[in-house]
């Protein structure tokens, strides 16, 4: 009988079609079945016009001997709540004989819009502690707390953004260390890190295995996107990174492995079924006996050029518009034309953006676009030190400096960062400008909010859309405690007033957008959560934080979320 390996990840949701994604121990039928319940509303799930239950089949395809398939279920009733199951060739494999675990369902959103819409997100999550780590203590999982706060209450967002470091290649558990030792030696390259696909499927296991954080991935569908240590700390930094990086024998191996691994756990999920039917390479690692091979071309075709494969993409949830962008594989690294996003990238975003009509339009990016004032203008400082402002000398200082430092988000790619600003401008002015423009992110392993100022010369009018940087991260990690001065200190007056002296070191003019911190840091593990509802925004953060058990329960440790923080975040009159 075939097993389940991992999942079932519930992953696109809207009104009448989902898609569910699985990885089984063999090739075999899979079958995602709707069953009425007192969970489904009005009793029941929907029964198309045949009179078949709403549900869904696909058979397996393979990759390096793994076996998945990403089932699109039809014919659910929107505005409902459906439970399911997985078969594999006709036996349920879930649920899980667990009477601890509520059902997993299927929620469609009413085609009125009438509840909100309830965007969590956050980034950065360690599934286990690393073997190596010196960081203070790393505290309890946000997402194995958002999983019994939902027990707890029953309020579960309608989307999880997952904005980054999903899974650690570069930072591995005891636990990871042990298995890898079985396969190869650990005192060689790449030593406790994470070497090919098949060491990647581990990792994945161990993130995604934990009972808890199982059961919420099987019951609130999940939009992703990679940031570096998906494959390496400082991933695509600079040019010189990656001339340096491809010296390393294992290197081909580590980047092809990583590319690959997040099409297949992460990136097809994100895609609606319209666009897997047209997606030829799906139509290909489907076709073919084992897809490993037509995967590693594809990895080394879009390592070598970004901009033959779109990692990027779009999800509408009503007229909630969401954008995630590759900020970390579309780069263009000449030092002559660094940009975040390349050509193609770019004007795929700027397309999205300015498509009329919707109420809220959400930019994801791993990369805060908003930093710190300080920390911004230590970047732009560096970019323009390793572009040559300063010479030969101070460039080589530069680009050490920018490996140590992590300088490398948007304010290190001062063109594409003033072309987010001259978007969002543009976006968020004239006649049916969504409410708010909010860019999500994580990376930096604080929370913390920021509101953007866009003042003439350079802007001939402030938007009418509120335009926020929203960053949450961690969901489950650290930093030491002396970053934590470090990010208040960026924000301070004479933070700000040492930024600027360092900018100008490099010769560089005051930034034509200002922006001011409106909440935080907050150190912890967290989630934000929007709710949007209209033309109206309200954000939410909550930490994880352990809890006692309750008197009489017995022993049952754990945590929830506990509320940080409320906030309005729609313009005066609703925009």
């Amino acid at each position: 009988m075939p097993e389940l390996r991992l999942g079932p990840l519930l992953r696109y949701v809207d009104e009448d079609t989902a898609t569910v994604w699985v990885e089984t121990d063999r090739a075999c039928e899979v079958e995602v079945r709707c069953v009425p319940g007192p969970e489904a509303a009005g009793g029941s799930s929907r029964t198309v016009d045949s009179g078949t239950p709403a549900g869904g089949g696909a058979r397996t395809w393979q990759v390096s001997g793994h076996h998945y398939a990403l089932v699109t279920v039809v014919g659910l009733e929107p505005g409902t709540r459906t439970p399911y199951q997985v078969l594999l060739d006709g036996e349920q494999v879930w649920p899980l004989p667990d009477p601890a675990m509520p059902p997993s369902l299927i929620r469609t959103r009413a085609p009125d819009g009438a509840d909100p819409l309830r965007v969590a997100f956050g980034s950065c999550r360690w599934a286990a502690r690393p073997a190596d780590s010196s960081h203070h203590s790393v505290g309890p999982d946000a997402l194995e707390a958002l999983a019994r706060q939902i027990r707890a209450d029953g309020e579960t967002p309608d989307v999880l953004l997952l904005l980054g470091d999903q899974v650690y290649a570069d930072e591995t558990s005891a636990g990871m260390r042990a298995r890898l030792a079985e396969r190869r030696d650990l005192d060689e390259p790449p030593w406790g890190q994470v070497a090919d696909y098949e060491e990647y499927t581990e990792l994945y296991y161990e993130s995604w295995l934990t009972p808890e954080v199982r059961w919420l991935l099987s019951t609130v569908p999940t939009c992703m996107i990679f940031d570096d240590h998906d494959v390496i700390d400082d991933w695509n930094t600079s040019a010189a990174w990656r001339r340096d990086i491809a010296e390393h024998p294992w290197w081909q191996e580590r980047i092809l492995g990583g590319l690959t691994s997040y099409w297949v756990y992460q990136h097809l999920g994100n895609l609606s079924p319209g666009e897997l039917a047209e997606d030829p390479l799906f139509a290909a690692v489907r076709g073919a006996e084992d897809g490993a091979e037509v995967l590693r071309k594809f990895a080394a075709e879009a390592d070598a050029d970004p901009a033959s494969f779109r990692w990027s993409y779009r999800r509408d949830f009503g007229r909630v518009r969401l954008l995630m962008a590759d900020s970390r594989a579309a780069r263009v690294l000449d030092e002559q034309n660094r940009a975040m996003l390349d050509e193609s990238e770019w004007a795929w975003l700027r397309a999205q953006a300015l498509e009329p009509d919707c109420d809220h339009l959400l930019i994801g990016s791993s990369l805060p676009w908003l930093l710190p004032p300080a920390i911004h203008d230590t970047e732009a400082w560096n970019a323009a030190l390793c572009a040559g402002a300063r010479g030969e000398a101070w460039a080589r200082r530069g680009e050490k400096l920018r490996r140590a430092g992590d300088l490398e988000h948007w304010a290190a790619f001062p063109e594409s960062f003033l072309q987010l600003a001259e978007l969002v401008a543009e976006v968020g002015g004239g006649p049916g400008a969504p409410a708010t423009v909010c860019v999500l992110s994580g990376d930096v392993h604080h929370a913390y909010l920021a509101e953007a100022h866009f003042a003439e010369p350079h802007f001939a009018r402030p938007p009418d859309s509120r335009v926020v940087q929203l960053t949450c991260s961690p969901v489950h990690n650290s930093i030491p405690k002396y970053m934590h001065w470090g990010f208040r200190f960026g924000w301070s007056r004479a933070g700000r007033r040492l930024g600027r002296l360092i900018a100008r070191h490099a010769r560089l003019p005051k930034p034509a957008l200002s922006w001011d911190r409106t909440g935080g840091p907050w150190f912890g593990n967290h989630l934000m959560t929007l709710a949007l509802h209209g033309r109206s925004a309200r954000l939410a953060l909550d930490r994880a934080d352990s809890t006692a058990p309750a008197p009489g329960a017995g022993p049952q440790p754990g945590s929830l979320l506990s509320r940080v923080l409320e906030r309005e975040l729609s313009p005066p009159g609703g925009g």
